[in-house]
């Protein structure tokens, strides 16, 4: 019961911290810009994204290692091997090239509305169908399970064609300004 209650707090972190990403990384990459007339910037909060990354994913578990040591199984496994580090070198590989889809997504004109529901809403259909092909399990996917994907999928794009849009600016007349009359000729 203690893991399960873990899995879910874990679980929602990821979900918050996941949700709040692409409102932020548009904030930073929008506070970037050198004035209003000009876009932000595409790659300086793609670094900015990458330290926060090595200090959290490098520096951090290096410093949980040394204070907590390794967690050995009953064999004594804990070490490197080059087919972990070739598929978790993939993996960020794969997370640092979506965050630059994001950035890239978001400096030409995408926004948080609407560019992260589709990420999130269509990456998790993704994610089923290549955990599907590793594991071999494609004889046990029911008609439910690819219906549900589908809604996935539909949803992330009904939230690309109905998300809200900003009203445009009226003119702004200042208050002192002449009244113009109308001429009768």
């Amino acid at each position: 019961m203690k893991d399960l209650a873990l899995v879910i707090a874990f679980i929602g972190l990821t979900v918050v911290c996941w949700g709040v990403y692409g409102p932020v990384l548009h904030r930073g990459q929008e506070g970037m810009r050198p004035d209003v007339t000009v876009k932000g910037s595409r790659l300086r909060p793609l670094i900015c994204v990458g330290v926060a990354y090595f200090v959290i994913a490098v520096v951090a578990p290096i410093a949980m290692l040394q204070f907590f040591g390794e967690q050995m199984g009953e064999s004594g496994e804990g070490y490197w091997t080059f087919t972990g580090t070739f598929w978790s070198l993939l993996a960020g590989t794969a997370g640092a090239l979506g965050a630059l889809g994001i950035i890239l997504a978001f400096f030409f004109g995408g926004k948080p509305t609407y560019v992260m529901p589709l990420v999130f809403g269509c990456a998790p259909v993704v994610n089923a169908f290549l955990t599907i092909y590793w594991a071999g399990t494609w004889k046990s996917v029911s008609p439910w399970f690819l219906s549900g994907l589908i809604l996935v999928a539909i949803g992330a794009f009904m939230v690309l064609f109905f998300a809200p849009k900003a009203q445009p600016h009226a003119a702004h007349v200042p208050s002192h300004a002449p009244a113009v009359e109308a001429s009768n000729t």
